[in-house]
């Protein structure tokens, strides 16, 4: 600031590059930087499985794993995670190729109007990678920032609970 002059702000319409892998796949962009990673994979990329719920970090919808660990991607600017690698539910298995979880989350009906299970699968792979759930309080305490709003909690730590020791190695490696 020379002169008492006002520092410059970029323009609200002036893009900014970003470098991102997902589910596997590099991409580039040419975003706003104000835009949310949940934004940019629905909008921008329409992996609409990642849902919007509250867009404020309280409900867990959005929750996808970032190397490995499980974030709310509504509070997650998309230039902040540059470079990193990003896995959305789309990424974790397909209808013909089920990741272990949500096979898990099928055989026991953890769901029923499913909006919130993308979010819950995301967080239960990343829980179990992590290491830190040994039983069924540790699940219901990691998970607790997912929330349902069916009411499907017993069948969702069922389910968890199932894969989990079935499971560990293969939702380490989804997550990595």
């Amino acid at each position: 600031m020379q002169n008492g002059s006002m520092p410059t702000r970029p323009s609200p319409t002036s893009t900014i590059p970003i470098q991102l892998k997902v589910n596997g796949q590099q991409h580039r962009f040419e975003i706003q930087p104000f835009v949310t990673l949940l934004d940019l994979l629905r909008n921008h990329m329409q992996l609409d499985g990642t849902k919007k719920g509250c867009d404020h970090g309280q409900c867990g919808a959005c929750t996808v794993l970032i190397n490995g660990v499980r974030i709310n991607s509504c509070l997650k600017l998309a230039v902040s995670v540059q470079n990193s690698e990003i896995t959305t539910i789309e990424g974790l298995g397909s209808p013909e190729n089920l990741h272990p979880m949500q096979k898990a989350f099928v055989e026991h009906d953890a769901y029923q109007c499913g909006y919130c299970t993308p979010g819950q699968i995301c967080s239960a792979v990343g829980m179990i990678s992590e290491g830190h759930a040994h039983d069924r309080e540790d699940i219901r305490e990691l998970m607790s920032g997912n929330l349902c709003r069916c009411g499907a909690y017993t069948n969702i730590a069922d389910a968890i609970e199932d894969a989990m020791g079935a499971t560990a190695s293969s939702c380490k490696e989804a997550a990595e």
